[in-house]
């Protein structure tokens, strides 16, 4: 009988599957693909998301109260603690040789399903006096149930993990295979630009990240890919930049100063500086032979929309039609009738299109979109339906850009004669991220208010202090001013101990609630679009007087007369969540105030007293992004645009910058790429990056 022969290559190759490697079968081979590990060389670039160093650790016994200490210890009991106030609290004993210590995660039952007794547990934190010594950790490693890896007094790697797979068992598979691997990675970066910012070679930065000596080792490691990820995007970012500017000669604009003059004689305010410099750069855009795509970004009320009107005047004084496209039919009206009262001095009369105008008003627009007379159309996602036809489209405004897809941003664009494009964000994020992220369009700051907004006030308070809250709610209301009242959730569930908006609406508004005698309104997601507006205009024009709302109400709508903004669970929204539901407030001359009820954990309550410490957008998003990291604003550029693995443009600014010049250099001397010595580059960025040219294309 003849021996059956192992399935399985006998030598590693880089492109060998997974499911082919020693100690994967099956069912592992499915986790790792859940991770992006298809083939074994992607094991090479799963890269350690941190580093334990395991010469800091501190047995147990020797933490008193008020030290920051790292222990690891084994979980020998555990539970769910309830409080008086309705807050649940996970705790757990660990024990080492040296003794015990209780530690304490607030607000963090669900932990109870994915710790166990027996699990080994490494923990940094606060030590604090609690009937007895107890840690409350700023963040833990469950190692499972060994510990050898701290033993040894080394750096310990941990790797994103799955279900199905630990990170110990991801750690121990990488470390089989890594002498097989290395070998066979070739360097696919020009030595010059490695000496240039100051980076290993790759075979040197893989292994350096894989097995740290030291943290200074894996850094190093670090510092060589995230180069690597910026200098790609910045590759893409300009030659996108470079094809729009040799392809898309634009319209030229004259400015005759006709329009644009009379609405800043007759404007009932001062524009402020970062408006003029915006304005200036748009106009230099527009009055230029190339197309026109930029990004103007400002932060919440710093007055974007006027910007969009002066650039707007500047392309119907040349006789060209204009388009500006909101995301709501609520911001769309709101833009219309702030536009025909700025405008009336100017004879000039917008039109508005969206899909809830009647058939015969649709008609009527489509026959003046349809001749060449110079017109401002303000609108929905309508103006991109295929029955809107613009004889002379000139410029393009789309307002809360990141709400559009890039389809629908590519429509709009398309459209009339290569019409300039005007991108509009009240998402503020730092300049150098800015550059990284929409690094295929050319940026605009508004960084200044404009003068005669009040400060809001902004408080922390906690959950005890309700009953004063609802009573200064009440207070203002008095006065003939309206508020909001949000919550982060529609309805009550067993998983979460949250408030949410429909059980509190009829608490606050049911019989001797403390809203019972008010006029309130529920807003959230679920309810039908059009009774959403109906509610909101209602709301508007003061027919109602709380708004007991999820974040449906985050973006756009102006009520002047809403002076309060109550939020509940105020740690369960990111800073710049916060930071824009606290912008629908302060919008006429009264003072107005932001209060964050609730109880929240210490690490919590820092992030929320900042939050309440500034009201400078481009300062709290540095923050929400040290803390949260990258998601919240990647989601922004939709569909195949990279994201980072492993560079965070935030922190590795220097590196970003050398990256930018490291990517000029290269395509001043090699536009295409085509040179022999640029090959290896050329193949990899096409592997990594196959559909980013052809989607940077779009502004």
């Amino acid at each position: 009988m003849t021996r059956r022969e192992d399935p399985r290559p006998q030598r590693l190759y880089l492109d060998t599957p997974v499911t082919y490697l020693k100690g994967v079968g099956p069912a592992r081979a499915e986790a790792l693909r859940r991770l992006g590990i298809i083939v074994a060389g992607d094991l090479l670039y799963h890269i350690p998301h941190r580093y334990e160093d395991a010469s800091t650790i501190a047995p147990i016994s020797s933490l008193e109260p008020g030290m920051h200490g790292t222990v690891v210890g084994r979980v020998i009991s555990k539970g769910v603690i309830p409080t008086r106030k309705g807050l649940r609290i996970f705790q757990a004993v660990l024990k080492d040789a040296s003794g015990m210590m209780e530690v304490s995660w607030p607000g963090q039952p669900f932990l109870d399903r994915t710790i166990q007794k027996g699990d080994t547990l490494l923990v940094t934190g606060q030590v604090r006096f609690f009937h007895g010594r107890q840690l409350q950790p700023r963040e833990f490693v469950n190692l499972g149930e060994d510990d050898e890896g701290m033993a040894s007094g080394r750096v310990l790697s941990v790797y994103p993990a799955t279900e199905g797979l630990s990170f110990k068992l991801i750690r121990s598979i990488v470390e089989s295979h890594l002498d097989a691997l290395l070998p066979q990675i070739e360097e696919y970066l020009p030595s010059g630009i490695l000496a240039s910012a100051g980076v290993p070679g790759i075979r040197d930065a893989l292994r350096l990240v894989h097995r740290p000596a030291t943290l200074d080792e894996a850094m190093r490691g670090r510092s060589r890919l995230a180069f690597e990820e910026l200098l790609f995007v910045q590759l893409l970012h300009q030659r996108a930049k470079s094809l729009h500017r040799e392809e898309r000669r634009g319209i030229q604009f004259t400015n005759r100063r006709e329009l644009t003059s009379r609405l800043r004689e007759t404007l009932p305010f001062e524009l402020t500086g970062a408006q003029t410099r915006a304005l200036r750069e748009i106009f230099a855009d527009m009055c230029g032979p190339r197309r026109m795509q930029r990004l103007l970004q400002g932060d919440v009320g710093s007055g974007k929309t006027i910007v969009g009107l002066f650039a707007a005047l500047l392309a119907l004084e040349n006789g060209f039609q204009v388009a500006i496209m909101a995301p709501t039919e609520l911001l769309a009206e709101q833009h219309a009738r702030t536009f025909e009262r700025l405008l009336a001095p100017l004879g000039i009369s917008p039109v508005l299109l969206t899909g809830g105008l009647p058939a015969r008003a649709r008609r009527l627009v489509a026959t003046r979109l349809a001749s060449v007379e110079p017109t401002l159309v303000v609108g929905t996602h309508a103006l991109v339906q295929e029955s809107t036809q613009f004889a002379r489209l000139g410029f393009v405004a789309i307002d809360e850009q990141h709400r559009f897809g890039v389809e629908q941003r590519k429509a709009l664009g398309a459209k009339g004669e290569m019409p300039d494009v005007l991108l509009m964000t009240a998402t503020p994020i730092p300049r150098s991220l800015a550059l990284t992220l929409y690094g295929d369009l050319d940026v605009s700051m508004l960084d200044e208010r404009p003068p005669g907004r009040q400060p809001i006030t902004t408080a922390v308070r906690p959950e005890r202090s309700r009953e004063r809250v609802l009573a200064f709610v009440e207070r203002e209301l008095e006065k003939g001013r309206q508020a909001y009242i949000v919550y982060p959730v529609i309805e009550e569930s067993e998983k979460t101990d949250l408030k949410a908006a429909t059980t509190m609406f009829e608490m606050l508004t049911g019989e001797g609630g403390p809203l019972a005698q008010r006029r309130v309104a529920l807003l959230h997601g679920r309810i039908p679009g059009e009774e959403r507006d109906d509610v909101m205009r209602r709301f508007r024009a003061a027919e109602i007087d709380v708004l007991v709302a999820t974040t449906v109400i985050e973006v756009g709508i102006d009520v002047p007369n809403a002076t309060v903004m109550l939020i509940e669970h105020p740690e369960r929204f990111g800073l710049s969540q916060l930071h824009q539901l606290r912008g629908r407030v302060g919008r006429g001359g009264e003072q107005s105030f932001c209060v964050l009820l609730g109880d929240v954990s210490p690490e919590a309550r820092e992030r929320l007293e900042l939050f309440a410490s500034t009201e400078d957008g481009f300062e709290i998003a540095r923050a929400d992004l040290r803390l949260r990291g990258m998601g919240d604003l990647f989601g922004e550029r939709q569909s195949g645009v990279p994201t980072f693995r492993v560079a965070d443009p935030l922190t590795d600014e220097l590196l970003n910058e050398e990256a930018r010049r490291a990517a000029e250099q290269l395509l001043a001397e090699d536009p295409e790429l085509e040179r022999q010595e640029h090959e290896p580059l050329r193949r990899v960025l096409g592997q990594r990056y196959a559909r980013s040219l052809e989607l940077f294309r779009v502004g």
